[in-house]
């Protein structure tokens, strides 16, 4: 139900809703105009009949105006007889009158109505009924008043076999169930045939927001969608410019500033209080660090570094075993057999911040994978005290730092978590953190099966 939901709420939705209405709005309205057209081509083939008989009793009167009005009279002239004598037209037929001047001799002043069968067939009993049948089944009947070529006026009582249009369709309840079904499925591939470019476009867009190295949209399509597409891809290059350009800058910053915090080591070598010169040279040390982590923090938002389909058991156990060389406490608790598409150098090193948090603050860390609704979830887990439950999103911010000795003295720069998670983003994974359920800190890098 919620699918059907959102269905209708996007623009595919909405737009087969529109072109299932408007396409099964004109089939039936055409439909509708077809069956009165053939509604008015049977009327229209009656009355030419009707003036084919009138014409034809008309000639045989203009031929042999005495034997042709006896025969009338005897009823001898299959579908014309003489009207009855008190019959008066109360609505003539244009149309029929019209149609009759065409065919008739000039001066003959026809005029034209249709005749009831009671009227036209006095003597017949309209309650008895042929066998098998459940109507009157008598000819249709039309009264007929012309001038002959001798001037002489004739009424005649015209009868023809009645024609009966079939029933139409178009009210079956069937036939218009198929019609909105067809609409439907009709309407559902053109909106998701239109709808593809922008689907294309969203991606793309969605793949931006959470890395700075997207690959290029295919700018293939119609000319509207081209040009939409390589605007889209021109603001992807000059966004990434940007970074890039920022990070350049940094670069070059931190590289200046190395000369004079260098010479300002040497010189708080020479300091006499030993105090003193071990305090400015661990605050030095601090600057020093603050000042790489921030370029570390700037060049991790912009990697350039190449998709690659890697092993992941793999790297996890490489990153367990790197620091349990030197003497941390970190396993590699389990694997789940996956190869997933990522940047495995980002991958590596958002792995090592984070081992590097757990053994720092937790004691120990233990690096696991499992897959979770089509994606697949990298954890990095400590047995430490862990952290308030309102700072699990505050700390993935720059220069967030806990306090974590008695003192409350903040360790560590703050940047580190911000940097695992930049990592991360470049190859479109999330980083989240949450307790355990018997104690200690989970950090969690969810990548989609898409990445």
């Amino acid at each position: 139900m919620s699918a059907l939901i959102g269905f209708a709420g996007s623009l595919a939705g909405r737009l087969a809703l529109i072109l299932t209405i408007g396409i099964a709005s004109a089939s039936i309205t055409s439909l509708v105009v077809a069956e009165q057209a053939r509604q008015h081509d049977f009327e229209r083939l009656q009355m030419e009949r009707v003036v084919a008989s009138t014409v034809d009793v008309a000639n045989r009167f203009a031929r042999d105006p005495g034997h042709t009005g006896q025969l009338v009279h005897e009823n001898r002239i299959l579908g014309a007889r003489e009207a009855p004598a008190g019959w008066r037209m109360a609505h003539p037929d244009p149309d029929l009158a019209k149609l009759l001047a065409l065919r008739l001799d000039h001066g003959s002043n026809p005029v034209a109505t249709a005749m009831p069968r009671d009227r036209c067939f006095p003597n017949f009993d309209l309650r008895l009924r042929a066998a098998g049948m459940n109507e009157v089944v008598l000819p249709d009947c039309w009264f007929v008043s012309f001038r002959d070529a001798h001037g002489v006026e004739r009424r005649l009582a015209i009868d023809l076999v009645p024609l009966r249009v079939p029933h139409g369709s178009i009210v079956d309840p069937v036939y218009l169930v198929l019609i909105v079904v067809a609409s439907l499925i009709l309407s559902l591939i053109v909106s998701r045939f239109a709808t593809t470019p922008l689907r294309r476009l969203a991606r793309a867009a969605r793949a931006f927001s959470v890395t700075l190295d997207p690959e290029p949209i295919p700018e293939t399509g119609p000319r509207e969608v081209r040009a939409a597409l390589e605007t889209f891809n021109v603001m992807q290059s000059r966004v990434r410019e940007g970074f890039r350009e920022r990070t350049q800058i940094l670069a070059a910053v931190t590289h200046d500033i190395q000369t004079p915090l260098t010479r300002l080591r040497l010189r708080l070598e020479q300091v006499g209080d030993e105090g003193l010169r071990e305090r400015l040279i661990s605050d030095l040390g601090v600057t020093q660090r603050l000042v790489r982590d921030g370029l570390e923090l700037a060049r991790s938002s912009e990697s350039r570094e190449p998709w690659s389909i890697v092993d992941i058991d793999s790297i996890l156990s490489s990153v367990a075993e790197d620091a349990a060389e030197f003497g941390a406490k970190a396993c590699f608790a389990g694997g789940c057999g996956a190869r997933m598409r990522v940047k495995p150098n980002a991958l590596a090193r958002c792995l090592n911040n984070l081992v590097d948090n757990a053994i720092k603050y937790g004691g120990d860390a233990e690096l696991a994978c499992h897959r979770s609704g089509g994606a697949l979830v990298i954890t990095v887990r400590d047995h430490g005290p862990g952290i308030p439950e309102e700072s699990l999103r505050s700390v993935f911010e720059p220069f967030q730092r806990l306090a974590r000795d008695g003192a409350g003295s903040q360790l560590g720069s703050g940047l580190g978590l911000a940097i695992a998670r930049a990592q991360a983003e470049t190859f479109g994974a999330t980083l989240s953190l949450s307790h355990a359920v018997d104690g200690g800190l989970v950090a969690q890098i969810r990548i989609p099966a898409v990445s």
